[in-house]
């Protein structure tokens, strides 16, 4: 035998032993792939191959308990589903069964080289014995000892692409007159009774069994009972057996047979498979609903709810602020659960601040909005403690809370708290109209449905962070105020993307030369982000100096295209610089790359002033700019502006910019003011935009008289 094979081995017996002694009935090993941020199941015993094959990958990062086991390394235990719905709840929507489960690091010398998991049926007690923890920590030091010697001699941590899968251990191999006996028994009782393994493979049929699912299964031994009657190939059905695998409890689904007969399923799990016993369903018999709760049993999430929370997940990853949250749960979780309203509050300066609601009547969320976080109320003991709270009603409440009103006029509450990590950012309060029975499936999935919450909160703040960041920037270095210039009137106007990180490098920029004469600037620094921003300061304080020290539009641009050439920035800025001078009445235009301006005389047309088209700045050392005059008499209106105006993909810059000039025309009369917010509103995807815009209007305006 190879030494990766016994290492193979090894690894398994440890694994066996563990599962064994600590009286788990799934136990899986995971290790660190070599990059060591992605965890790659190694072998497992228990788990049916449908339920393996979506874990046999896991990210480091994920929040599940494997990996945060290795990255906190300690031993993670999760005592039951609403414990893994409260700290877990991906895991939780992705796995909807009930169980205990414990995951702990595997380490060697202050190596972690992955990280064991075991699983038992949710009866396991609330806390793990002491036998169970000397079991895990005996089998993680002998993982540890296998993969500090698989290091060390240069064998790789797996030999395939796929997890070894552990057969069940037996109790002892039963006698084979004993099995004819059991059979023939079934068989006399006129029980339709069906065996199957973990991978739901037919291991034994009864005859009446075998009558009732239509087919001769009794040569269909080893087959998955699914492709033996294939009518069974039914998502409920296949849920259940998940159920049973997992949880090691009885569950039950109604379905209908061959011949349209209703059937009641009943299954019955161990860790070697599981056992169908079938009947016939009454007609007047009411079924038991999927993942409802039975006797002795957790409850499960209903169909409707474990899909609307699987969709709320998805949705919520594309939320970018609070109110579109409250939106989602709004759509996806408030009808199922019949919530009448709900509130999002977060901590924020000692006290407990609201920060989005649904349902409630105007002026409610205020009477909870910043109460102090000390005050004794369940919004705020839920987020000192991390625990929810729920009242199914107004006496419940009160017995809980001596003195408590129900100031919102609802008769019951969920008070769930925001977990991220370890650290929890608020409350999600779900109030009801009527006073409502929370079951433990009930409890699960609302816990788990504000863990996404959490998840999705702590990405919209901080989006709302850095937007708010962004803006703060991109308003320091644009000027606060344009001078006041005799003989010009001005209009100035900064519109952000409303996609990406909310920063541009669109800038403008009006220059007091003397006493009749002025430059404008409008520009575009390549890029969406705090380094276009920071290059844009840069060009509009080079432009600024040079223009103000005298240097001509052409040798302005010319000089601060040097100056980035040092800088060596690897962005390129496009610019437009007009020279005013309004005693001749008269402008000088050069362009390094930019779209060209507008000019619209009194009493005419608006037209394109045709600026020869310099090279942007920060491309070739020794571009030249040339420059154009053009009249400039009193009453006429000048447009500058940057391509988010005008850009739309699929469409010619050409034909944009000549529509816009027409719009420009036609908009004679209208105050500057007027003037920038039609223009505006002509811009391309307004509600949408990739690309922020930056726009000035300069008149002329005439002389008194």
């Amino acid at each position: 035998m190879s030494a990766a094979a016994n290492h193979a081995l090894e690894m398994d017996e440890v694994l066996a032993q563990a599962v064994r002694d600590a009286g788990a009935h799934i136990g899986a090993v995971y290790l660190l792939a070599d990059d060591d941020q992605v965890l790659l199941m190694e072998t497992e015993t228990g788990l049916p191959a449908q339920i393996v094959k979506p874990w046999t990958r896991v990210r480091v990062s994920a929040g599940v308990p494997v990996s945060g086991s290795v990255r906190e390394r300690r031993l993670i235990w999760v005592p039951d589903y609403q414990e893994l719905a409260r700290r877990f709840p991906g895991a939780a929507i992705a796995l909807p069964y009930p169980f205990a489960a414990a995951a702990t690091p595997i380490e060697s010398n202050g190596d972690v080289w992955g990280s064991l998991l075991l699983m038992w049926p949710p009866s396991h007690p609330p806390e793990l014995a002491p036998h169970e923890r000397d079991t895990i920590d005996h089998a993680t030091r002998r993982l540890g000892d296998l993969m500090r010697q698989a290091a060390r001699g240069g064998r790789p941590p797996r030999d395939g692409d796929e997890p070894r899968v552990l057969a069940p251990a037996w109790a002892g191999v039963p006698d084979v007159h004993h099995a004819l006996a059991a059979a023939g028994y079934l068989d006399r009782l006129r029980d339709s009774c069906v065996g199957l393994d973990l991978e739901g493979r037919l291991t034994f049929v009864s005859a009446r069994a075998a009558g009732l699912l239509g087919g001769d299964l009794a040569h269909k031994l080893g087959e998955p009972l699914w492709e033996a009657a294939a009518w069974l190939k039914d998502p409920l059905f296949a849920d259940r057996c998940r159920a049973a695998a997992v949880s090691q409890e009885a569950t039950s689904c109604a379905v209908t047979g061959p011949a349209g007969r209703p059937l009641h399923i009943s299954l019955h799990p161990d860790p070697s498979g599981i056992s169908l016993h079938i009947t016939e369903a009454a007609a007047d018999r009411p079924e038991r609903r999927q993942g409802a709760p039975g006797a002795g049993s957790v409850g499960l999430p209903r169909a409707d709810v474990f899909y609307n929370l699987l969709h709320l997940a998805a949705t919520l990853s594309r939320a970018l602020n609070v109110q579109e949250i409250v939106g989602m749960v709004a759509d996806h979780v408030m009808p199922v659960f019949d919530v009448r309203a709900l509130a999002i509050m977060v901590a924020e300066g000692g006290r407990l601040k609201v920060v989005g609601s649904h349902g409630y009547d105007p002026g409610v969320p205020e009477r909870f909005d910043r109460l102090p976080l000390t005050s004794v109320a369940p919004a705020q003991h839920a987020l000192r403690t991390g625990e929810p709270a729920f009242f199914s009603d107004v006496d419940e409440l009160r017995r809980m809370y001596p003195g408590a009103e129900a100031r919102d006029g609802m008769a019951a509450w969920a008070f769930l708290p925001l977990r991220t990590s370890d650290t929890v950012a608020g409350t999600c309060v779900l109030a009801f109209d009527e006073p409502y029975l929370f079951t433990d499936e009930t409890r699960a999935s609302l816990t788990a449905m504000a863990g996404l919450i959490a998840q999705a909160l702590d990405r919209a703040l901080l989006y709302d962070a850095k937007d708010r960041l962004a803006h703060t920037l991109q308003t320091s270095l644009l000027p606060r105020r344009l001078p006041e210039i005799d003989g010009l009137d001005v209009a100035a106007r900064y519109v952000p993307a409303t996609r990406g990180v909310g920063i541009g490098g669109d800038f403008y920029d009006l220059i007091r030369l003397s006493d009749t004469k002025a430059a404008a600037i409008i520009g575009d620094v390549q890029g969406h982000n705090v380094t276009a921003a920071a290059l844009m300061g840069q060009v509009r304080t080079a432009i600024h100096a040079y223009a103000a020290a005298g240097a001509s539009p052409g040798n302005v641009l010319k000089l601060t295209n040097r100056l980035l050439m040092d800088l060596d920035p690897d962005l390129f800025t496009s610019c437009l610089l007009i020279y005013f001078d309004l005693r001749l009445r008269t402008l000088w235009a050069a362009s390094a790359g930019h779209p060209p301006p507008l000019l619209r005389p009194p009493g005419q047309p608006a037209e394109v002033i045709d600026v020869p088209a310099g090279i942007l700045l920060g491309v070739e050392g020794d571009a030249e700019y040339p420059t154009v005059q053009v009249p400039f008499p009193p009453g006429a209106v000048l447009a500058l502006y940057t391509d988010g105006l005008v850009e739309t993909p699929g469409v010619d810059l050409g034909q944009a910019i000549g529509e816009l000039a027409e719009h420009f025309g036609r908009a004679a009369g209208e105050p500057l003011h007027e003037l920038s917010d039609t223009l505006l509103n002509h811009a391309p995807h307004t509600s949408q935009r990739a690309d922020d815009i930056a726009l000035l209007l300069v008149e002329h305006r005439a002389p008194p008289g």
